[in-house]
Parts: C-alpha cells; sequence; structure tokens
C-alpha cells in the first residue's frame, strides 16, 4: 500500500540547511496499524507528512496504492489525497464557525461537489457523537472535537488513517476513547498510520518504526495485521465525475457562509464598491441630464442655421459700428432665397426692446419682428394658438406670439390667446404663445415677444432695414458654399469696396455652435464618468485589501481544505465567489443609492438628472469586474500556498 524509497527532504532555513530524512526506505502493507516514534526534531511528522502526500521529498521515490506520485501534479496529489487517505491532526483544525456534522462533510464539497449531512450524522454516531451533529467546535470538548475529526476523516472512505499526535492534547480518558476508535478503524480493514512520543500509545499499535535523527533506528513488529489490496485503479474509480453546476453552488454557499460570519468585514469591503457604483450611476445621470438639457437648448436653435449679419469695418485703421456701412434689407431675403442652390428658406429679423402692458400689469420684454419661415426654422410652433401668416406680415398686422414668461408676468394662469396686449402703447392682438425655451447664461429665451418683421420695422421700432437674416440649408453639407455665396451676393449687391470687402458681412454657422456644445457636454459626461470610475477603482483596491488580509487569517483553513483534498481550482473558485458576491450586493446597493441620489438631486436641488438602463447595466458589470479583477491575486496567493505550510501557520 505504502512503498518508500531512499527518500531526502531538507528544508532551507535562511542559509541553514536542516535534513529532516536522510535516505528513508519503508513499505506499509494494507491493514497494518502502525505507530512512528522517536524524539522531537527527529523527522516523524515530515515522515507522515511525505505520506500523507502533503509534503514532496527532494529525492527517492514514493508509491502509494501502486502509483509513483514522484511525477504528480499538485491536482493529482490532491485528488489521491482525498481518494485514499484521512487525517487526523493534533491541534483537530475544526473550522470555528461550523458545527460538527458540516466539519465532517466538509471533504465532500471536493469529492462530492455536495454537503451530505446525512452521511455526516451516520460518521458521528459511529464514534459516539450522534446527539452532537449541530454542536460548533467551541461547544465540545478536546476528545469530542478529535472524534470530529476522525469521522472527517473517514467521509471519503479512506483506506489509510493518518493520525499526527491525535492524544497529544488530550486526558487520560479521552486519549482510552480515541485510541478505541482507531483500534476499531484498523480491525475493520483500514490502514492506521500514527505518529506519537508516547511509549503507552505506541504500544497500542501491531508495528513500531522509531525515527531519530531523520533515519529509520528501528522497525518492530508485534501481530500481523490482514491484508486488504486496494489499486490505485480501484481507488481512481471512487473518484466520481465533474458537477460543474453544483461546484459552482457548493463554492456559492461557502462562499456566502464565510463572508456572513465576518459581517463588519464584508459589510467594509461592498461599502467601497457600493460608494463606487453609487457614484457611477448618479454622476452618469447628471451627465445625461445635462446633455438633454442642452439637446432641448440646441432644438431651440433650429438645424442646418446660419445667422447672415453686418461686418464691423475699419476705416483709416478705426473699427466702425456694425451695419454703419452696409445695411440689410428684405430685398436681401429675397435675392438670398433666389440666387443662392442649397437654401430652403431665409427669414429677416429685427430686435429692439419694448414696454408691454395688459390691464395694469407692465413688463419690459425683447421684442422680435421676424418672418413666418421663423416658425419652422427655429422650431418655434406654438403649442396653444398659431403663428402669423405672410399676409398679414404684408398688411403690417398688428399681431404677436408671445412667451412663457411674459404670459406669467402680465396673464398669471388667465389665457392670453384672443387678449389685446399694448406695446409701446400699440395695441397687439395675441394670437399664439411660444414654445418653451428655457434660459441659459445670456438671457431668458422665454421673455420675448414675436410680431410679423414688417410690422416691428415700420409700426413699432421705426427701422427700415433687418438686423440679421436666418438662412437654412437644405443639408449639412451644404453649408460651406452657402456661407461664401451669401458673402459674395452681399458684397455685390451693396457695391462694397473690395477694401472693405473682408469685414463687411459675417455669416456665423449655428451647427458649430451645436457641435460645440454637444462635445462640451460629452465631455462633461465622461469628466464625471472617469470620477465615478476613479471611485469604483478604490472600492476594487478596498477589497483586494480586505481579501489579503482574509487569505492571511484563514492560512490554516486554507492548508486544512488543501489536506482533505482541495485543488488549486477549489480554493481560487471559493475566494473568486466570495469577491465577486461582495462585488455584486455592493453592486446592487450602490444601483439603489445611486438612484435614490438621482431623485434626491432632480427633486431638492432642481438638478437635470436622468437614469439610463445603459448607466445602470454599466455599474452593474463594473462591480462584478472589479470583484474578478481585484479577487484574483488574493485567491490566487490562496491557491498557491503549500497545504503543509498553511497548516503550520500560526
Amino acid at each position: 500500500m505504502i512503498e518508500l524509497r531512499d527518500i531526502h527532504k531538507t528544508y532551507r532555513m535562511g542559509e541553514t540547511s536542516v535534513l529532516a530524512l536522510r535516505g528513508v526506505s519503508l513499505t506499509i502493507e494494507s491493514g497494518e496499524f502502525v505507530a512512528i516514534t522517536g524524539p522531537s526534531g527527529s523527522g516523524k511528522s515530515t515522515l507522515m507528512h511525505v505520506i500523507g502526500l502533503l509534503d514532496v521529498p527532494d529525492a527517492g521515490s514514493y508509491r502509494l496504492l501502486g502509483k509513483e506520485t514522484a511525477h504528480l501534479l499538485e491536482d493529482e496529489l490532491a485528488v489521491l489525497r482525498r481518494e485514499a487517505i484521512g487525517f487526523v491532526f493534533q491541534q483537530f483544525n475544526l473550522l470555528p464557525r461550523v458545527s460538527a456534522g458540516e466539519n465532517v462533510a466538509m471533504p465532500l464539497l471536493y469529492s462530492r461537489h455536495e454537503l451530505d449531512l446525512a452521511r455526516a450524522e451516520t460518521l458521528l454516531s459511529r464514534v459516539g457523537l450522534g446527539d452532537r451533529v449541530r454542536h460548533k467546535p467551541n461547544e465540545l470538548s478536546g476528545g469530542q472535537q478529535q472524534r470530529v475529526a476522525i469521522a472527517r476523516a473517514l467521509v471519503n472512505e479512506p483506506r489509510i488513517i493518518l493520525a499526527d499526535e491525535p492524544t497529544g492534547n488530550l486526558d487520560t480518558a479521552s486519549q482510552q476513547e480515541i485510541m478505541a476508535v482507531l483500534r476499531e478503524l484498523n480491525r475493520q480493514g483500514i490502514t492506521v498510520v500514527i505518529v506519537t512520543h508516547e511509549e503507552e500509545i505506541a504500544r497500542e499499535a501491531r508495528r513500531r518504526i522509531r525515527v531519530r535523527d531523520g533515519m529509520i533506528q528501528s522497525d518492530d513488529r508485534t501481530g500481523t495485521a490482514p491484508r486488504h489490496v486496494v489499486s490505485a485503479a480501484a481507488a481512481a474509480n471512487r473518484t466520481p465525475g465533474r458537477w460543474r453546476l453544483r461546484e459552482f453552488g457548493q463554492h456559492l454557499r461557502q462562499g456566502l457562509r464565510a463572508l456572513a460570519t465576518n459581517k463588519v468585514r464584508t459589510a467594509l469591503s461592498m461599502l467601497g464598491i457600493l460608494i463606487g457604483v453609487a457614484a457611477v450611476v448618479a454622476m452618469l445621470a447628471l451627465g445625461r441630464g445635462a446633455q438633454k438639457a442642452i439637446e432641448t437648448q440646441l432644438s431651440s436653435l433650429g438645424s442646418n442655421l446660419l445667422v447672415l449679419r453686418q461686418g464691423a469695418v475699419r476705416i483709416g485703421g478705426v473699427a466702425q459700428e456694425a451695419g454703419e456701412t452696409t445695411r440689410l434689407t428684405i430685398d436681401d431675403v429675397a435675392a438670398i432665397k433666389e440666387q443662392i442652390v442649397g437654401v430652403k428658406q431665409a427669414s429677416p429679423s429685427v430686435r429692439g426692446r419694448a414696454r408691454v402692458t395688459f390691464g395694469n400689469r407692465n413688463w419690459n420684454t425683447q421684442i422680435l419682428g421676424t418672418g413666418p419661415e421663423y416658425e419652422h426654422m427655429r422650431a418655434a410652433q406654438p403649442p396653444l394658438g398659431r403663428f402669423f401668416t405672410e399676409a398679414e406680415n404684408q398688411r403690417r398686422s398688428r399681431v404677436a406670439l408671445i412667451g412663457l414668461t411674459v404670459v406669467r408676468e402680465l396673464f398669471g394662469d388667465q389665457n392670453p390667446v384672443g387678449e389685446y396686449i399694448k406695446l409701446n402703447r400699440i395695441n397687439f392682438q395675441v394670437i399664439g404663445i411660444l414654445p418653451e425655451k428655457g434660459a441659459n447664461a445670456w438671457r431668458d429665451q422665454d421673455d420675448i415677444v414675436v410680431i410679423p418683421v414688417q410690422t416691428a420695422m415700420y409700426r413699432l421700432l421705426g427701422k427700415n432695414y433687418v438686423d440679421y437674416i436666418d438662412i437654412e440649408a437644405a443639408s449639412a453639407d451644404q453649408l460651406p458654399p452657402i456661407i461664401e455665396e451669401a458673402k459674395q451676393l452681399m458684397l455685390a449687391r451693396h457695391r462694397v469696396p473690395p477694401a472693405l470687402s473682408q469685414d463687411a458681412f459675417e455669416v456665423r454657422n449655428l451647427a458649430d455652435i451645436q457641435t460645440t456644445m454637444a462635445e462640451s457636454s460629452r465631455t462633461m459626461s465622461f469628466l464625471l464618468a472617469a470620477i465615478a470610475g476613479i471611485s469604483l477603482l478604490v472600492g476594487g483596491i478596498g477589497i483586494m485589501n480586505i481579501m489579503l488580509v482574509s487569505v492571511t487569517e484563514r492560512t490554516r483553513e486554507i492548508g486544512l481544505r488543501k489536506a482533505v483534498g482541495a485543488r488549486r481550482r477549489d480554493i481560487l473558485s471559493q475566494f473568486l465567489v466570495e469577491t465577486v458576491v461582495v462585488s455584486l450586493t455592493g453592486g446592487l446597493a450602490g444601483i439603489a443609492v445611486g438612484w435614490i441620489m438621482t431623485v434626491m438631486m432632480s427633486s431638492f436641488a432642481g438638478w437635470s438628472a436622468s437614469v439610463s438602463a445603459d448607466a445602470v447595466l454599466l455599474a452593474f458589470l463594473f462591480s462584478a469586474g472589479i470583484g474578478v479583477v481585484f479577487g484574483i491575486y488574493p485567491a490566487r496567493k490562496a491557491a498557491a500556498l503549500n497545504p503543509i505550510d498553511a497548516l503550520r501557520y500560526e
């Protein structure tokens, strides 16, 4: 069953080398009861660790169940260890926060991928603890804890029991109970190997191997054990198939249990992700709201628009007032429509201010005289009433459309359509209300009265020229040629000398303004998202730090899990699941908090904010990604621990 040939093992402690085993050769048959004895530092525990595949020799051959172990990978050693060997440790090595039944069933997580508590209860009854299944280790005596460890060693039906000082920390009565259990197991055909320095315990075995200075000093037999031949193939046949879904479910359950037992640490880990995700949701909502507000303002400007104005020329090096040398007229509007290809519409505009009165109320507001094309060019379709017609413009009719600010100041909740107002003591009938445009940094766009351009020029403002001309192109591609053609047409119509032609007229492209504002909005959104992303990054670093602390705190637990057959991927999966659970839980809580923050910003601060499904999905996926990215290093560190070094960790 166990065959060692010329085994050597050296430990290096700094610059010092300690020869723990020196050419040990040993054979143990199936069904034997062997005691390995010797003074402290003789190498007996190292020999047991090599036999139990917890440690790897530097040289020599070790065959277990007829299978050479020297060339097996770590995970292959773990599978062979859990199928063939059960460990009983001097320090019991029970998980402190779970019941006796769950401690016994724990190795089944890595062999059957399930916690078979019914089997655990049967084994605890077998060692006399059937009434202690739900008791935690701190509720059991030392002898009872050791019997729980023996039941755990039996759960995978091993052929070999390795016991390292199984009675070292027990009183005499408990020692006798444990040895009685081990003798009974041996009578049932299980090979038992114990390491002890107590002579009375060693006398219980039928074979005593004495180790001193890393070598076998004596090997005495006091009886013959029946042989129970078990081949490596037979042991391998007991290995169940891989149940990926069940395996993941068990890792998830174990991760949740581990997180639940350290609630404060788990809450602190979640807090960083919660703050980061809440910041992402709130910041993206704020950026999206700002972008919508800008889009609303941009829609009021119209699309593919140009604004033609008089320029400020220089005469003798002195800058003149805009329009001093040239004036735009209504005839220029007709020429632009007729002579420039690609012009969809054109509308003249004049501006001024006037005092508007209704009843005993008055208000000083802006007057805009424009053509009927303004309605569609500037997205000014009245929600209530109508826009004026070209016939009314030609007749210089005294009709007006008023903005919401003027409505509020003069009419309050009253419907103004059909009522008469006075503009500088001239009566005008209100025929419509302008759509809400909102306020910006320069002016209140709803504080305005729109009237026909002919009426404004000749009845109200006393102008025989227009201040500017709005030009709408049929498509964005036609804007550049229209700009140049409009300048040349105006220079020709107004006979501007070449010396003054450069500054005589200017054309502003509102599409460029729209693009700039949209880019500014996107830049703001990216900036806010970057700030929130930094919060998530800090939260991820916090998770990594907490998980590294968890790995350090649970080093002995990791060693125990590896001793009972956990592979690297089992440990990696468990710790990775824990970090992902923390991240996702914190992410979901962060989404809720971010939504609440968005509602508060909208309701109390009056900020424009809108939570989008994209932002929620991004925050959720980012939180999950944080868990994976920042959880890999602690998980890999845990999975890479050597089982014997982890078990020795203090």
